[in-house]
């Protein structure tokens, strides 16, 4: 997409210096148009600046680096920054590294993905074609979907064990897919989805289990010790176990 600013200067040459300082382009980048010439006057008066239009090619990976890169300044954070745009598949991957990531990532990646959403709503603001902005530091993303995956074929295990459907803990949708994804071809369970945002979390449950809705407990689960076993004292023997939960 093609935009363009307009400045002013004492001199043609300070007026284009001006706007590709604003825009943080090289003079090979831009296109220039005098539309003013400058008027020195006499004694100062009647003098005019002159007047510029600079016109330069803003590509999405572009908006989402100049987005992001202020993000970051407001953070206080100073990362290396490596934009990657694939025309062909509409996606723009942002690598970050520096020596204060964690603050980038955030609780099991909260903040990385707050930024990926905000990068991905700027970048397409103005694009007639929707572009995905995936948002990474150091790896964590594989990282954080091996462990996803590597928790999900544990919890079918469990869900097999004991017969009983297992929930895990909320989690945001792609993460939630990821889980889906992992177990789709686990035999013996099937999984899906309860609840609302921001708690909206996966259930890992045995095939012909009886469903759980939103309201799935997930406290007390899980206890194999002795203690409880057949009731309280006076009360019922054989008193149904709620299912286990995860962390």
């Amino acid at each position: 997409m093609t935009k363009y600013i307009e400045t002013k200067a004492d001199t043609i040459d300070a007026a284009v210096e001006k706007a590709l300082a604003e825009l943080g382009c090289s003079r090979d980048e831009v296109s220039v148009e005098v539309l003013e010439q400058p008027k020195t006057g006499f004694l100062g008066i009647g003098s005019k600046p002159a007047l510029v239009r600079v016109e330069y090619v803003s590509s999405p990976a572009g908006v989402a680096r100049d987005f992001i890169e202020g993000l970051l300044v407001r953070f206080g954070v100073s990362a290396q920054m490596e934009v990657r745009e694939d025309p062909a598949e509409k996606v723009i991957r942002v690598d970050l590294s520096g020596d204060n990531m964690g603050v980038i990532i955030g609780r099991r990646g909260d903040t990385l993905d707050a930024i990926q959403y905000l990068a991905t709503i700027v970048t397409n603001r103005e694009e007639d074609e929707r572009w995905r902005v995936v948002v990474d530091t150091e790896g964590y993303r594989a990282k954080r979907e091996a462990a996803l995956c590597a928790l999900a074929e544990k919890t079918a295990q469990k869900a097999l064990k004991y017969k009983k459907p297992v929930a895990l803990d909320p989690m945001n949708p792609h993460e939630r897919r990821i889980v889906h994804s992992a177990l789709q071809e686990f035999a013996g369970v099937t999984t899906y989805s309860t609840g609302t945002e921001p708690n909206r979390r996966v259930i890992v449950s045995p095939e012909g289990a009886k469903p759980v809705g939103a309201n799935f407990s997930t406290q007390g689960q899980g206890n194999r010790s002795g203690a409880n076993r057949g009731g309280s004292r006076g009360g019922p023997r054989g008193g149904n176990r709620k299912p286990q939960q995860v962390q």
